[in-house]
């Protein structure tokens, strides 16, 4: 792994997880929040974790996040519909900002650095060996899981389908 890619990757990971925080605009917000994301991926891959990268990618960028994007288009949020909010909250929030601040300090000076941890096992995230694992040893629960699924699509299906109308 390279170490200052490493670094890059996770101030790019702060950076727009800062500009998710700070932006007035909700829609850019989830679009700095799939960055992010995407950020997460990257480090996935660096720590040589391809299921984790592979499912970050689909299950959060790109259904979770798009979902989030479709709902905020649909509100159609702007200044008329948004609430004023009182003093009372402004104030709580900065209090609320602050107590934050200082726990996120505190954290940071009990912080130790050491050397990187090295795996004994160097294939450990790898989708080959999880798939090895997963059809030998946990073959029974997987399938019992699957037909689980099905049924449940099966009855989605028929609650989901209209009865016809008698004339």
């Amino acid at each position: 792994m390279s170490i200052p890619l490493f670094y890059f990757v996770a101030f790019l990971s702060i950076f727009f997880a800062l500009m998710v925080i700070f932006a007035k605009n909700p829609i850019h917000s989830v679009l700095y929040l799939i960055i992010t994301f995407f950020t997460f991926t990257i480090h996935y891959v660096l720590l040589n974790a391809q299921f984790l990268a592979i499912v970050n990618f689909i299950v959060y960028m790109g259904a979770i996040m798009v979902l989030f994007l479709f709902v905020l288009m649909l509100l159609n949020l702007n200044k008329d519909t948004e609430p004023m909010k009182s003093n009372f909250v402004k104030i709580a929030g900065v209090i609320a900002g602050m107590c934050f601040l200082v726990t996120l300090v505190g954290s940071v000076k009990t912080l130790h650095i050491s050397e990187p941890v090295l795996l004994i096992n160097p294939g450990l995230g790898l989708v080959k060996n999880l798939g090895q694992v997963l059809f030998s040893k946990f073959l029974l629960p997987f399938e019992i899981s699957s037909i689980l699924l099905l049924s449940a699509m099966v009855g989605a299906v028929l609650l989901a389908k209209k009865e016809p109308k008698n004339i």
